[in-house]
């Protein structure tokens, strides 16, 4: 099945890492801070920025980036800095999570931007924006201490739109995008959903195999592949408006 119309390799959840290389679905793009995004991943981003006049301090450094320009990234980086800092710091090109559209770099307005790695500390307008982050759909990718899991070193001025609740599930227990995958395949579809609330709202949330149908429910149902061969349903029951 090609990668447009493979269920399993799209969505907000999709896994693309050293492992698990990005099927090169086309997402549907959206301007957001002077870059492209996944068009859902932009009007949340912009949702969260208009919250907290979040452009007047943080400016967009990279958005989506077509393969052939994430080639030239590391080919440049390679040149420039060698091996070593390369494989630390930049996705080979096919495995990099700015070809989804569903990552963006960061950094701070009125400093140098490195085009690789930009300043954004955990102060000020920074800080304002990871306090916001997962309640938008966004966490931070690749925090320290988790490097032998993602293989990246750590980038606090990467942040990966994975969408409501689950960005908000991950900050609470902790985990990378790696780790709640493992999580979520305690919970096959069939057998008792995993339970998050938060606020007024509820979702259930279970995994489906690539050769599962996504059922009919009495909520709101947002589906994602994961870029493993499964889907992960999300559940929204009465109270949760959907931010998709």
């Amino acid at each position: 099945m090609s990668a447009r119309l493979d269920p399993t390799c799209r969505g907000s959840l999709i896994l693309v890492n050293a492992g698990h290389p990005y099927c090169g679905w086309e997402p549907e793009l959206a301007p957001v801070g002077g870059v492209l995004l996944e068009r859902r991943a932009a009007a949340l981003l912009e949702r969260l920025m208009a919250r907290m006049h979040g452009w007047d301090g943080i400016a967009a450094v990279s958005g989506w980036r077509p393969h052939v320009e994430q080639r030239g990234l590391w080919e440049q980086s390679l040149r420039d800095n060698g091996e070593d800092f390369t494989r630390r710091f930049v996705a080979r090109p096919g495995h990099s999570e700015h070809e989804t559209g569903l990552a963006i770099d960061l950094g701070l307005r009125g400093e140098p931007l490195d085009a690789i790695r930009p300043h954004f500390p955990d102060e000020g307008a920074a800080r304002a924006f990871r306090r916001l982050a997962a309640g938008h759909g966004f966490v931070e990718r690749y925090p320290a201490g988790k490097e032998h899991i993602t293989g990246i070193a750590a980038e606090p001025w990467h942040f990966r739109y994975v969408g409501v609740p689950h960005a908000a599930i991950m900050v609470k227990f902790g985990f990378i995008l790696e780790e709640y995958h493992d999580f979520l395949r305690r919970f096959p579809y069939g057998g008792a959903p995993f339970c998050f609330t938060e606020g007024e709202r509820s979702f259930e949330i279970s995994r489906l195999t690539g050769a599962q149908t996504p059922p009919q429910t009495d909520g709101t149902a947002v589906v994602s592949g994961d870029n493993m061969g499964a889907q992960i349903l999300t559940v929204w029951r009465e109270g949760a408006a959907v931010w998709q």
